[in-house]
């Protein structure tokens, strides 16, 4: 059992932060294996910023545990954060005039005499850090407060919507170097309220929502899921009718526009195509599986009970 517990290096054990009036996080229980990246995913105010301030052990939670490296949270953060890389929510600057010299102060405090990585990572962000600390933009203190996650070369990194305020080209850079530490064995946790940014990243995704932990999702099988959806429309209601008549599992009618949408295995989908022949089609076309569409239905499940 010892052997099986060494390879969490994140515990969530019935956590619970309650503010009162339902605001907070109640009863969360998550575990994240060494080396795996995770995305925490929900809408603003859902309870992303609470979880993560308690994993840092920076709030006392109301109950339950949450533990990193199996140290509690709350009782030894200071040990801990010599061993995470964290952006928070909301960056606060120490009083230094720039961003150079804000680096700088990082670099010494971990002892980095090597400022090649550091420099390469303010290259690939395009970040000036001979601006002013206080006066950056959103996104340069974001860049900033990245690069200074990133130096210490930590075995976890955690991340709070590390992407607010990078336009879109910066966003593609930092989900680039996030992947690259990822490789080199980097345990990453990573809030966000964009799907798409933690879809095609993340081993598995987390969703939250109002404060409960919904559902937990594993990529691989979303990716490689059993079955596929396609949308057929058919240029007439003939058509339309005729193969309504048909064993196909249809997921979606739209009588209006003569459109069904079919759901089938992989192996099936020859078949489909073979039948089709016979048919006055306008389109088909493939609706993609995401991983907003696997929430959402989850959600919906939920709603349900």
């Amino acid at each position: 059992m010892e052997e099986k517990s060494q390879e969490y290096v994140i515990e969530i054990e019935n956590l619970t932060k309650d503010y009162g009036k339902n605001r907070g996080i109640f009863n969360l229980n998550l575990k994240i294996k060494r080396g795996e990246m995770v995305g925490f995913v929900g809408t603003n105010g859902s309870g992303k910023t609470t979880t993560i301030r308690c994993l840092m052990g920076y709030i006392k939670p109301t109950h339950g545990s949450c533990k990193v490296l199996h140290k509690s949270s709350f009782e030894h953060a200071s040990e801990i954060a010599s061993h995470v890389g964290y952006v928070p929510g909301e960056i606060g600057f120490p009083d230094l005039a720039t961003g150079t010299a804000f680096l700088k102060s990082q670099a010494e405090f971990f002892k980095i005499s090597d400022m090649t990585r550091i420099n390469e990572m303010i290259q690939k962000l395009q970040l000036d850090t001979r601006a002013n600390l206080k006066r950056m933009s959103k996104g340069m203190k974001q860049k900033t407060a990245l690069i200074a996650a990133l130096m210490n070369d930590a075995e976890i990194l955690v991340l709070d919507e590390p992407t607010t305020g990078l336009d879109p080209l910066m966003r593609v850079a930092f989900i680039d170097m996030i992947k690259e530490e990822h490789k080199k064995g980097k345990t990453i946790f990573m809030s966000s309220h964009m799907f798409n940014e933690v879809e095609d990243t993340c081993d598995k995704v987390v969703l939250i929502s109002n404060g409960h932990i919904i559902d937990v999702a594993d990529m691989n099988a979303i990716r490689n899921r059993e079955y596929q959806d396609y949308k057929i429309e058919f240029n007439n209601q003939k058509d339309y009718e005729k193969f309504k008549k048909l064993d196909y599992n249809i997921i979606r009618d739209q009588k209006e526009y003569n459109q069904v949408t079919v759901r089938l295995k992989k192996e099936e989908i020859n078949d489909l195509f073979k039948t089709l022949i016979s048919f006055d089609l306008k389109f088909i076309s493939e609706v993609k599986y995401t991983l907003e569409k696997y929430f959402r239905e989850k959600i919906k499940e939920k709603e349900n009970v």
